[in-house]
């Protein structure tokens, strides 16, 4: 520009008039730099007001004109009523550039109002200032029309540009500023992920959890995973807080916490590293957090996984995590990890949060009765009412661990949890209410509730197995412990129309030498005499007749009818409606005489898959088809993780096609959970058009598909599958189908 500045001035001067003449030694007197006309003007206007300053008159009088081209030119740049440069001499080559730079940057930033100057070039420095100044001023669009103006000419600015604009765009308000700042920040990664900053990534993505954006926050976290670097604990914590909230964020959370762990798992080749994983060993209210949001959405193979790799950590476990491991056996169906755990919470001394062990003795009840084991869900019930008031630890029981088994102790598949009685996170808070409605908290114990009572009385009777019913009642007598009484029992079978079972338990409480009141034996024989049935009546008249001799004013007259111990019982009571009486007919409804052999089935198939034994748990399946056992939701889920491990990719699609015709049929339920395994399966054997099913089966049903797990899965496996395939190769039917199947899932995924 100014290099042709002697040029453009004779052009100039040529123009006005003036007499053209060749350059010579001659010099040209200097003008005065004042402005009469302006300080004229205002004496017209304000004659008693001094005249102001302008930019003329703080401009130097030009200097005289050189007979030929300066080395160097003479800058002034003026603003009104300041100078910010006088009389500085710069090269005519670039030096003037960087001078008005300097100034421009001294101005302060509503003189600039975040625009480029008239005269300049959209250049990397103005573009800088454009950005900083719109985020200084709060203007997102701005900011995101600058950089993208930038990184068209001048590819991504420094990290610290990045930083600050990636953190000022995560307090924006607006949804639509937030999705504006992940889609920038996923630009900046498909070009460059090294600029991108650990701190900032994970502010914005709690911004996105915070405004329930699960998707983009769990993207966020993962791109700080590729990048090799444990996110803050603490951030993480408060992600996972926002996006447990919604199913789709439960399903990601729990997806990224077995990427974490998995990821600096495999990056620690000795157990001297695990130094590493001290952030996030030391936080169990992350993996508890997550865990109790798998069992909230009954994603029963994720929270398999947390659980094991909780063991591989190392995590220390607390009180919390007791109610939840519980309740992940219980959806599990696996009743012998909770009776092991039973026997190391047995051996405490006593418990100090007996409110958090609840959620542990409701889930190892329910599965008693499930498995119809009435004998063991009669003891149990028994230690329940032997429970005393908690007091404090004494001893080295304060030092004592428990252990949560995960599997069999006796094989290497297994794994273990140590947990800590007496510590527990303030900051999670578990509901004090029973999962299930069978235990309650009543004075500071554990007490089952009439409902567990029901399914007990049911189950036994169900179950043919009153002795276990009559055992269980002549424990609470003996032990004068506060449960249901007999007769209570009794009057709640006659009512229900079970005679014969209530006559069975009079008969053992006689036994056991438990005294009866004799209006409990009238009621029985009055329903018998109701039921028309004569021959009970007779002998169950016999039997009142040997009890009424026990009474003092039948010792003398051992002939009466039963009119005559009618009149003498003072004491008698009709029978009256309950709610003990209510709680057994909902259960009666509820009852299923076969469920229990499902759980059999199933728990004998969890445990050869554990022990990667898959042709005895095949044969255990056939069994169960044979007996005309229905297979459960449970049973695939076993056998699929058990051919998963093992890498057994065809028996998994043949297993796929059998879940798909139960599926049809309406056996049964959908599950995401399956389903997702399934896909990651089909991803690794390179099994495309399985994949591209699956999805269509999920994306039908309006299930979320983790478009971004499968795509790095595929990225990591197949990343050059049929790129380099030339059209013109013969190709059978079948390979031009298997190359249609991976062009759609990279079209699905967005492979390029």
């Amino acid at each position: 520009m100014l290099r042709h500045a002697a040029r453009r001035l004779a052009t100039t001067r040529a123009a006005a008039g003036r007499s053209s003449r060749v350059l010579s030694t001659a010099e040209v007197p200097a003008e005065a730099a004042t402005d009469s006309a302006f300080a004229e003007a205002w004496k017209k206007v304000a004659p008693n007001i001094e005249t102001p300053a302008t930019p003329m008159s703080l401009m130097q009088p030009r200097p005289p004109t050189p007979a030929a081209i300066p080395s160097k030119l003479t800058v002034n740049f003026v603003l009104p009523y300041k100078s910010e440069i006088a009389n500085k001499e710069a090269d005519c080559y670039g030096s003037w550039r960087r001078q008005s730079a300097l100034a421009i940057h001294h101005l302060p930033m509503g003189t600039i109002a975040a625009k480029i100057l008239p005269w300049e070039a959209p250049s990397r420095e103005t573009l800088l200032r454009t950005i900083n100044a719109a985020l200084d001023d709060g203007n997102v669009d701005d900011v995101l029309q600058a950089f993208a103006n930038y990184k068209t000419l001048h590819g991504l600015p420094e990290p610290r540009v990045l930083d600050r604009m990636i953190v000022s765009l995560s307090y924006a308000s607006s949804r639509r500023w937030l999705q504006r700042a992940f889609d920038m920040v996923l630009s900046v990664y498909q070009c460059n992920g090294n600029l991108l900053n650990c701190g900032s990534l994970m502010k914005l993505a709690l911004a996105l959890a915070r405004d329930q954006m699960p998707i983009p926050a769990s993207t966020v976290v993962r791109i700080i995973l590729e990048s090799g670097k444990l996110p803050d604990v603490d951030m993480l914590t408060m992600v996972y807080l926002h996006m447990v909230k919604s199913q789709v964020g439960s399903y990601l959370a729990a997806d990224v916490l077995c990427e974490t762990c998995e990821c600096f798992l495999e990056q620690i080749g000795d157990r001297r590293q695990l130094k590493k994983l001290d952030p996030i060993k030391s936080n169990v209210t992350l993996f508890n957090m997550v865990l109790k949001s798998c069992v909230d959405f009954k994603c029963m193979i994720k929270a398999q996984r947390i659980m094991e790799l909780m063991s591989l950590v190392g995590v220390v476990a607390d009180v919390n995590t007791v109610a939840i491991a519980s309740l992940v056996f219980e959806m599990v169906g696996q009743r012998v990890e909770l009776v092991n755990m039973k026997r190391s919470i047995d051996s405490f001394a006593s418990l100090p949060f007996i409110q958090h062990y609840l959620y542990f003795y409701g889930s190892l009840l329910n599965l008693h009765f499930k498995y119809n084991d009435m004998d063991a869900a009669a003891q149990l019930l028994v230690d329940l009412y032997r429970q005393q008031k908690p007091r404090a630890f004494v001893g080295d029981s304060v030092h004592k661990q428990g252990v949560i088994q995960i599997g069999s102790g006796n094989l290497k598949t297994g794994f273990r949890i140590m947990f800590d009685p007496i510590k527990v996170d303030k900051g999670f808070v578990l509901d004090t209410e029973s999962q299930f409605g069978l235990l309650a908290v009543i004075d500071g114990n554990i007490r089952p509730s009439e409902k567990a009572l029901a399914k007990f009385i049911v189950g036994c009777l169900k179950a043919s197995k009153v002795r276990a019913l009559s055992s269980f009642l002549i424990t609470l007598h003996k032990e004068d412990l506060k449960g249901p009484s007999h007769s209570d029992v009794i009057s709640a079978c006659i009512l229900m129309g079970w005679l014969h079972a209530a006559h069975d338990i009079l008969d053992d409480l006689e036994s056991a030498e438990i005294p009866v009141l004799i209006c409990t034996y009238m009621s029985l024989l009055r329903a018998y005499e109701k039921e028309n049935k004569p021959e009970e009546v007779n002998r169950f008249l016999q039997q009142i007749q040997k009890k009424a001799y026990t009474m003092a004013d039948f010792h003398t007259n051992p002939s009466f009818t039963i009119k005559d111990v009618a009149k003498i019982v003072k004491d008698e009571m009709p029978l009256r409606n309950s709610s003990l009486l209510s709680s057994l007919v909902q259960e009666i409804e509820h009852y299923s005489s076969r469920e229990h052999l499902t759980f059999e089935f199933n728990n004998s198939i969890l445990f050869f898959c554990k022990a990667n034994m898959m042709d005895d748990a095949l044969s255990t399946y056939k069994r169960m088809r044979e007996q005309n056992v229905r297979p459960s939701l449970h049973t695939f889920c076993h056998i699929l993780c058990g051919y998963s491990s093992l890498g057994m990719h065809r028996e998994i699609a043949m297993l796929w096609g059998e879940i798909k015709r139960r599926l049809e049929y309406g056996e049964l339920t959908v599950d995401r959970d399956l389903l997702d395994c399934l896909i990651l399966n089909f991803l690794n054997a390179g099994y495309f058009a399985r994949v591209m099913e699956v999805l269509s089966y999920m994306a039908n049903r309006k299930m979320y598909c983790d478009k971004w797990k499968y795509k790095q899965v595929f990225l990591k496996l197949h990343k050059n599958l049929y790129r380099n395939l030339n059209l013109l190769h013969e190709k059978t039917e079948e390979q031009s189908k298997r190359i249609e199947d991976v062009r759609a899932f990279r079209s699905w995924a967005g492979v390029k």
